[in-house]
């Protein structure tokens, strides 16, 4: 699906409501532990994780730990409490960017969960020679912040309108970053973000995914987690698009083949 030309709604109320699903989804990944050890191992290079808002490093340990069980040289964002986009956020993240890079003489793929792949996207869209690819779990990259349940949050913590922010941020959201790989996860049961604001536009190296499960469940959703690890185990600049295989494939929505389909359905 393309980028959507008017910006849907927010979830509606019951979906809000239903987010608290996130806590069984998170007793649920622990449970099955053992079988997110069949998930592909990775070859070692430098992995950053980004929070969504309102959260901190700690809401991201599981789905590092993860990561750094996979193989993975994973990297914490280490700018405290994600409070929105301001000058400080993206000087810190170029900052971050360039010492992984100059640590491990490789360029890093980056994981933004909400509004933490906005910041992905954009550090790729600055530097694209320095990203091996972009992963985004329920992230409104193709709409504004009224089509999320958390812009009203953001005005009272920051005094600012979203609609002044918004202003210089959206439309160049809206492009797609050019040369860099990205796969946006997202689900249509999402209680945060309006899912059609989730999706990427179509492209050579873009893809849609869709699981099952709650927006602040994603980074220990399990399906998320297995597809978050097929992305990042391939060679570098040998990028495919994603087709689910046993035992993935039967926690996924769909008949398992490219799921960037099911964005439309």
């Amino acid at each position: 699906m393309r980028a959507i030309d008017k910006d849907p709604a927010p979830p509606s109320t019951l979906l809000a409501i239903a987010e608290v699903r996130a806590v069984a989804e998170l007793l649920q990944s622990i449970q099955a532990s053992p079988l997110l050890r069949l998930a592909p191992r990775g070859d070692g290079h430098p992995v950053l994780v980004l929070p969504g808002f309102l959260a901190s490093d700690l809401s991201t340990v599981l789905l590092r730990r993860f990561l750094k069980h996979r193989g993975y040289a994973v990297h914490a964002w280490d700018l405290g409490r994600n409070l929105g986009p301001n000058a400080a956020v993206e000087e810190g993240l170029r900052e971050r960017l360039v010492d992984i890079v100059r640590e491990h003489g490789r360029k890093v793929s980056i994981i933004g969960w909400s509004l933490g792949g906005v910041y992905a996207r954009e550090i790729a869209r600055e530097a694209p020679q320095l990203v091996r690819q972009v992963i985004t779990l329920g992230s409104p990259i193709s709409v504004g912040p009224k089509s999320t349940n958390a812009w009203q949050i953001f005005e009272r913590l920051s005094g600012q309108s979203v609609d002044d922010v918004a202003q210089a941020y959206v439309e160049r959201l809206r492009q797609p970053v050019e040369g860099v790989p990205s796969t946006a996860i997202f689900s249509k049961s999402d209680g945060i973000v309006a899912w059609r604001g989730c999706l990427e536009a179509d492209g050579p190296l873009r893809q849609n995914i869709r699981v099952r499960g709650s927006h602040c469940g994603l980074g220990h959703n399990m399906a998320a987690l297995f597809i978050i690890a097929d992305r990042l185990a391939q060679a570098e600049g040998e990028w495919k698009p994603f087709v689910a295989r046993a035992p993935l494939s039967l926690l996924l929505p769909g008949s398992g083949r490219h799921h960037d389909r099911l964005a439309s359905a």
